[in-house]
């Protein structure tokens, strides 16, 4: 059975459509107005081998908080309702990926727990024209809608681009992880029953 999910979110600040098939090929249809950040969702569907479609447009006349947080309510939204039931998965995926002089490790838990540790610090504020600091507001609405544990670790990096790439790849491969079938397991992977 395919594991995909269609979310649809519009409210006066965003009007966001996303598709997701997370037993895709990583290919990545992405415009959200923003191309730092669909230069990243791109590396993490590829990184990922998940199919990502998403169209996106916010009121960036005020700044791209509203785009960005909403894109990543909806990611996490989309991951949720694509698993299910989560029987059969690995559950835990964890990645650490180098990028140039950066390198970077994430951990991710789909628990139906969400916490986000985030330990990323840039070395300057922007990237381009993109506020850096709006990564975290991302992947902490990811990590709310998905349920999931996610722990992002930076271990060094002096480039911003750099930083934020090695993130996203890491961020990728630990979910592509983490959503795998497991060749052994039958059911939910918890001692609890569900997830």
């Amino acid at each position: 059975m395919a594991r995909k999910a269609k979310i649809q979110r519009k409210t006066s600040e965003t009007d966001i459509s996303l598709e997701i098939n997370l037993d895709g090929m990583g290919k990545g249809k992405i415009a959200t107005t923003i191309p730092v950040l669909d230069h990243m969702l791109n590396l993490a569907a590829r990184h990922g081998l998940c199919d990502l479609n998403l169209k996106a447009r916010g009121d960036r006349e005020i700044d791209d908080h509203h785009l960005v947080e909403d894109i990543g309510i909806c990611l996490g939204d989309a991951v949720r309702e694509a698993l299910k039931d989560k029987k059969g998965i690995e559950r835990y995926g964890a990645e650490t990926v180098p990028m140039d002089e950066s390198l970077c490790n994430v951990t991710l838990d789909l628990s139906g727990r969400p916490y986000l540790v985030y330990n990323v610090k840039f070395a300057a504020k922007k990237i381009g024209e993109f506020d850096a600091a709006l990564l975290k507001e991302f992947f902490k609405a990811f990590s709310d809608r998905s349920g999931s544990t996610l722990h992002i670790n930076l271990l060094y990096g002096r480039n911003s681009h750099h930083i934020a790439e090695a993130v996203f790849k890491a961020f990728g491969r630990a979910l592509r992880n983490a959503v795998a079938i497991s060749g052994r397991a039958k059911g939910v992977p918890s001692t609890k029953g569900s997830l």
